[in-house]
């Protein structure tokens, strides 16, 4: 399997899509998030995906992070035409990609807890082993895994259980190639209080997974999660955080800063720490994924 990062040391992955999304004037208060524009506006997800291109992004991941069958079908959506806004997800972002004039896409595998829009994606509390998630994760997998992405993201995981499961996963697609972040606590541990390092080596030795880390998480904590998912996956880190603001469920507001101007700082010392996939999540824009790009070229 040819390398992901070909001559280049390190990728530039984009910002937050939803973020962007809700910039341009969406209301994303829906269990689907922003995939329910794959639906209602698919032509908004795609200029998105380009300013990320254009503000210096070497991947697009898609729109299909909250989707699934199952969460479209509650909404009345045919399961056939479900699967299709599945691939859809994936051709939008392979548009930008070729309007941008280059660079790859990943298909976005959210974890289980995101489809039940509960928090729970930050805890792993789901009562689940890892058979039952790896066949949750099962037919949305496959499909995606098919979608002609070049890679398939999967992010914000919280427990070491559903790592497990999406390994299982991993091993039944041989030839495609898979990112996994994690969702942190803190500095060593994912959301479920596994150490990192422990989770990470979960995908040791899958030579398809091109790198294991963090998403969705406080940008202060990524440096240590970094070093850990390195040391127990002995393969290079992904990492795209949250902007530096937190979430104040009570006020439903952002509070704090994430002053795009700090990103690329930030992402010099999460490639030092041993990361080669760097981007943003959650409150991060267009001006956060050029600050990187500035730096890390």
């Amino acid at each position: 399997m040819d390398s992901l990062f070909g001559d280049r040391d390190v990728l530039v992955i984009d910002g937050g899509l939803a973020t962007r999304l809700e910039h341009h004037g969406c209301d994303l208060s829906d269990e689907l998030w922003s995939a329910r524009l794959l639906r209602d506006d698919p032509g908004l997800i795609r200029r998105v995906h380009r300013e990320f291109f254009e503000a210096g992004a070497d991947i697009a991941v898609s729109a299909s992070y909250q989707a699934s069958t199952a969460a479209f079908e509650r909404r009345g959506v045919p399961r056939a035409e479900a699967e299709g806004l599945l691939r859809l997800s994936v051709r939008l972002a392979e548009q930008a990609r070729d309007e941008a004039g280059g660079g790859l896409v990943a298909a976005s595998v959210g974890p289980y807890g995101a489809a039940l829009a509960d928090g729970s994606e930050y805890t792993g509390d789901y009562g689940l082993g890892a058979g039952e998630l790896a066949d949750w994760h099962r037919d949305r997998w496959h499909l995606l895994a098919g979608s002609g992405a070049d890679l398939l993201a999967c992010e914000t995981i919280p427990s070491c259980a559903e790592a497990r499961a999406l390994a299982e996963l991993v091993r039944e697609t041989p030839g495609v190639r898979a990112w996994v972040s994690f969702s942190g606590r803190d500095a060593g541990h994912i959301s479920d209080g596994t150490p990192i390092a422990e989770a990470a080596a979960v995908f040791a030795g899958l030579p398809q997974v091109v790198a294991v880390g963090v998403n969705c998480t406080a940008p202060e904590y990524v440096p240590g999660l970094v070093r850990g998912a390195v040391r127990g996956s002995g393969l290079p880190a992904v990492a795209y955080p949250n902007s530096g603001e937190s979430w104040d469920a009570e006020r439903r507001e952002w509070n704090g800063r994430g002053a795009p101007e700090e990103f690329g700082p930030r992402a010099e010392e999460w490639v030092r720490a041993g990361a080669r996939l760097v981007g943003g999540c959650c409150r991060t824009g267009p001006e956060h994924i050029r600050r990187i790009r500035e730096r890390i070229a």
